[in-house]
């Protein structure tokens, strides 16, 4: 909407406020309700007491330090997976012990186990942490809100994970350097952790309010115990934490840490040789115990790993998840109302050069694909009264376009992307241990004024009452787009409302936004104009039934229209089942119906749309038992179209082998159809082209991996796509008004549709963490692609072609080395 146009109808602008208020009568409504309800929910919390210690143990899981001797142990750990009913035996008890000083936090767990000989101990290296090993977690909130945790682990062959979690996510992108190390013995096996301040943020204040709890998995017997007691049926897990007593006074040193880094590369394709050397660094520094300052300086992101990319026919771009580390920890703040997509930031230029900026006999060359990066900060933390606070900033540099006169030689440049500066404030109050509301807002300023600028703002939310039986949640957002000569607003909101306790479940939701909503330059949205509502419902058990440990079923109905003009685009029906057997063996399903289908995005002209017709369909897949040394998931679907010859149908096959606790391979084959599918080609003048094709695709991967010890690991990763969009039946369709299409016929020699798509990435890399938070990474990497008009060559020939192009052979090296400031100051004293 461009409210600043004297052109802009005042019924839309009526329109707007009446969404705004009812969703501000709604939000006040619901927040009255759930703060007013007073049910509590029934616990009992134990208590931890941490004792001070001046000498600290030394971190070897052999629990023979005096300090262990004179700390009382706290067990009698509850059954939590695959239920709560159950007592657990004597010699399956867990015992833990805490102590602190004014450096860091002390862990101490006594696993016992009659039978230690059959715990499993697979190799895995840092974070992955779910593999065929028992595993001891600890879960500390430093503000005891029952929403923020951050969580330690260590499995039974030594691996180490951290994560930072809350009431609904678990993110393993977060690191911090700790210790931890694990031993056995005949009566099981022994955990210990030393947890600096450097890896918490916690009140400043003399008497600390932390809550915990600790976590036992029994990989071999399938259990999970838990120190403290959790109710399956109700709440999460993060809200069942116990107390800890006795942290006060502590004076923790300054949190400054640097992560500095050399890398060197080497790359040849077609002959050619480059060369590169690079050099930065990361740096955190607590600002104070509860924020944390992190930044990259002059980054480097050459050994992220690569996206996999796939033949892209509709009218949406293609996305990627995040790769680099730096936008992968710590961001959970700004995650809030889901407003930010981090790959924005350092991807493609905001504009390129067309047509109309060449003159004659001019070319354009060196397109870039990205833009560099300069440098980028985050400042996050959380205060004593629970109110987070994130600030995100990053500046990418100048980028051109270098534009040649093949005549006369003469050379210019042109600017596709100018300096641009990202920024991200977040506002995050939480309370009642379990509701939360966030206000952010994100801005992206590009240098100059013959380029766009953009700035969001949301309001999202999290309310549920005390019993945790219902939960509301929403949000709503304005979009705001700075053309030259121009601007344009947008708007859109979510609410959501879901009974959340007990085995039968219930909810419904709306969506809605308006056509110019757009947060596309530091977010992520495909569509806007939609009014949408659905209606779900579910049964799920939570303790053991039967032959199944656990089981769901769930079903939903939805309703889809346009926001302007207010036409419905579909309906949707369907169920999903998820069974798990006592012998750890899952099957599920999916099944839907869709109502025809009116797609205003797929002809890529406003207002026009093309009609799908009615279909059915769905999948099915099945999991096999991980313990073992051979297992395999497979999963297959199949959807027909009633009035239209098209269907689709696949099958995904994964097979996965454990040769020993040291190695693991894991390869996947999916095979898909579509037949007779159809879709957008062409436009001309006010004509939309549609064209009938059949796609066939098929992907290959492999992931391998020999772990020597939990610290060095040699991993391979292998993707090969394959994808055909074959037209050669020359159907072609002009698309009417009312979404029908009628048979014309359509010159491909002026634009060919025919596609055949090959892409081949394979990594292979030894990594090695030679020190806490230090690591040394060798990489070979080699990437193949294609693309060209032969859509009828099989598989193997579209491969004989593939390895016909040139192939790109990189080698890296980079290290990575941890420096903490304490550590440089006890040197300097000793």
């Amino acid at each position: 909407m461009r409210f600043n146009n004297p052109r802009f109808a005042k019924d839309q602008k009526v329109r707007i406020l009446v969404q705004f208020m009812n969703i501000s009568l709604c939000f006040k409504f619901s927040v009255f309700f759930f703060l007013s309800t007073m049910l509590m929910m029934a616990q009992e919390k134990k208590e931890i007491h941490a004792k001070r210690i001046s000498n600290p143990p030394k971190i070897d899981g052999v629990l023979s330090d005096e300090v262990w001797q004179d700390i009382p142990a706290s067990g009698n750990f509850h059954m939590w997976q695959p239920g709560n009913e159950g007592t657990i035996p004597q010699n399956l008890q867990s015992e833990i012990k805490m102590a602190y000083d004014d450096k860091a936090v002390y862990f101490a767990a006594y696993l016992y186990d009659n039978e230690p000989d059959k715990i499993l101990r697979q190799f895995s290296q840092r974070d992955n942490v779910f593999v065929q090993s028992d595993f001891f977690a600890v879960s500390i909130n430093t503000y005891n809100d029952g929403i923020n945790e951050t969580r330690f682990y260590i499995t039974s062959a030594g691996t180490i994970g951290d994560s930072r979690a809350d009431q609904f996510n678990e993110d393993f992108s977060y690191n911090v350097v700790f210790d931890a190390k694990a031993s056995f013995d005949e009566k099981g096996w022994y955990a210990e952790f030393k947890i600096p301040y450097n890896a918490l943020r916690f009140p400043e204040v003399d008497v600390q309010d932390w809550s915990i709890n600790f976590f036992r998995r029994l990989q071999q017997r399938n259990q999970s115990h838990s120190w403290n007691f959790i109710n399956n049926e109700i709440g999460q897990r993060t809200q069942y934490n116990g107390l800890v007593t006795g942290v006060k006074g502590i004076n923790p040193p300054v949190r400054l840490t640097f992560f500095p880094f050399l890398q060197g590369l080497v790359s040849t394709v077609d002959g050619e040789t480059e060369t590169d050397f690079s050099a930065g660094m990361d740096v955190k520094y607590g600002l104070s115990d509860s924020f944390t300052l992190d930044a990259t300086l002059i980054p480097d992101f050459g050994q992220a790993a690569f996206d996999e990319v796939r033949l892209n026919l509709g009218p949406f771009e293609q996305t990627f998840g995040e790769n680099r580390q730096f936008f992968t920890e710590g961001t959970e703040l700004f995650n809030k109302g889901n407003i930010f997509f981090s790959r924005r930031v350092g991807n493609g230029p905001s504009s390129s050069v067309t047509d109309d900026d060449l003159q004659e006999n001019e070319v354009a060359e060196d397109n870039p694909s990205k833009v560099n990066l300069l440098n980028a900060l985050k400042i996050s933390g959380r205060t004593k009264d629970n109110l987070g606070i994130g600030v995100f900033n990053a500046i990418t540099e100048k980028t051109e376009v270098r534009i040649t006169d093949t005549i006369t030689g003469n050379v210019r440049k042109q600017v596709v992307e100018p300096l641009a500066n990202y920024n991200i404030l977040v506002l995050d109050q939480q309370f009642n241990q379990n509701s939360s509301v966030s206000l952010i807002n994100t801005s992206v300023i590009r240098n100059g004024s013959g380029f766009r600028d953009a700035n969001v703002t949301g309001l999202a939310w999290n309310l549920a009452n005390k019993a945790n039986s219902y939960r509301f949640t929403g949000r709503t957002i304005v979009s705001q787009i700075n053309l030259p000569g121009d601007n344009i607003g947008g708007f859109a909101s979510e609410i959501d409302f879901d009974r959340i306790k007990g085995n039968f479940r219930f909810g419904f939701g709306h969506d809605l936004a308006n056509k110019t909503y757009d947060i596309n330059d530091l977010g992520v949205n495909f569509r806007n104009n939609f009014n949408n509502f659905r209606i779900s419902a579910s049964y799920q058990i939570f303790e053991p039934k039967g032959i199944f440990n656990n089981y769901r079923i769930s079903t939903f109905i939805r309703h889809r229209r346009l926001y302007d003009p207010s036409v419905q685009t579909r309906n949707s029906a369907g169920i999903d089942w998820f069974f798990v057997t006592r012998e750890r063996f899952a099957f599920g399903g999916f099944s839907s119906y869709n109502s025809d289908n009116d797609d205003y995005f797929e002809p890529r002209v406003p207002g026009r749309f093309v009609t799908f017709s009615e279909n059915l369909g769905g999948n099915m897949w099945v999991s096999s038992d991980y313990r073992k040394k051979f297992a395999y998931d497979v999963r297959a679907f199949y959807r027909n179209w009633f009035a239209d010859p098209q269907e689709r149908y696949g099958i995904n096959i994964s097979p996965r082998y454990r040769f020993s606790d040291n190695f693991l391979v894991i390869w996947t084959t999916d095979y898909s159809v579509r037949k007779r599918d159809f879709g957008f080609i062409d436009l001309e003048d006010d004509n939309v082209f549609l064209g009938q094709r059949d796609i066939t695709t098929v992907e290959n991967s492999l992931s391998a991996s020999y772990n020597f010890d939990s610290y060095k690991a040699i991993n391979l990763r292998f993707r090969n796509f394959w994808s055909a969009a074959d037209y050669t039946e020359n159907t072609f369709f002009l698309l009417n008004d009312d979404g029908t299409r009628d048979l014309t016929d359509y010159d491909t020699t002026e634009n060919d549709p025919n596609t055949n798509f090959n892409i081949w990435n394979l990594d292979l890399s030894f990594n090695w963490r030679f020190a806490p938070g230090s690591e040394a990474t060798l990489l070979y990497r080699n990437q193949i692609f294609n693309q060209d008009n032969f859509s009828t060559l099989n598989y193997t020939d579209s491969l004989n072609n593939l390895f016909d192009q040139p192939i790109q052979h990189t080698l890296s090296l980079r290290v990575v080395y941890f420096i903490d400031v304490n550590n440089l100051k006890r040197s300097s004293k000793g």
